[in-house]
């Protein structure tokens, strides 16, 4: 896997609706951009990018710990994201994101018994996607459905892949929609 470049954004939302947002609601996306080995190539297994989604796995949860200064048991929210350069397909993020990259982040953030949410796209240098965020161990848990929209002005390229790992150390600030619930009284709820 080669990477071109990594980037940490931190998110800190002190007021919300001019009140106080205490303790404040932090989100960090850590990203990688990483060449496509598979730009302008149809290939059936995509081996390389499933194995690099491994190693970004780690590296990525590590450095958005890291960043928010947290242990992987404060982490409250996880999500995932990528955008592909216009000579690869949405496909290549999926081989990124999907077979291995969730194993070494549960293992850093866990324990974490939620599926990951995610979201691709295709897209040019600074193309901004909105990473989802859920709970990392009760994808019911409403307070915790959130996004946080990130770019890199100059990737990707038409040959790479911007990969984004984003957690959170808390819910939405003053959360009021929506009542946790477990799956199967979602189910059994009728509106």
């Amino acid at each position: 896997m080669e990477i071109r470049k990594l980037v940490t954004i931190v998110e800190e939302t002190r007021r919300e609706m001019d009140r106080p947002v205490e303790p404040a609601s932090r989100q960090c996306a850590a990203i990688a951009v990483i060449a496509n080995p598979y730009a302008g190539v149809y290939d059936e297994g995509l081996e390389e990018l499933q194995k690099a989604g491994a190693e970004l796995g780690g590296l990525l949860a590590q450095r958005a710990i890291d960043a928010l200064g947290i242990d992987g048991a404060a982490v409250h929210s996880y999500g995932k994201a990528a955008v592909v350069g216009e000579n690869g397909e949405r496909e290549h993020a999926a081989a990124v994101m999907h077979p291995r990259l969730g194993k070494p982040v549960r293992e850093i953030v866990g324990p974490a018994r939620s599926v990951m949410p995610s979201t691709t796209k295709i897209g040019g240098p600074g193309t901004a996607i909105d990473c989802p965020l859920h709970h990392k161990d009760d994808v019911w848990k409403f307070s915790h459905f959130d996004s946080m929209q990130v770019s890199v002005p100059d990737a990707p390229r038409a040959d790479e892949i911007v990969v984004v790992l984003a957690i959170s150390d808390s819910g939405r600030p003053f959360h009021r929609v929506g009542e946790d619930l477990a799956a199967a009284d979602v189910m059994a709820k009728k509106e």
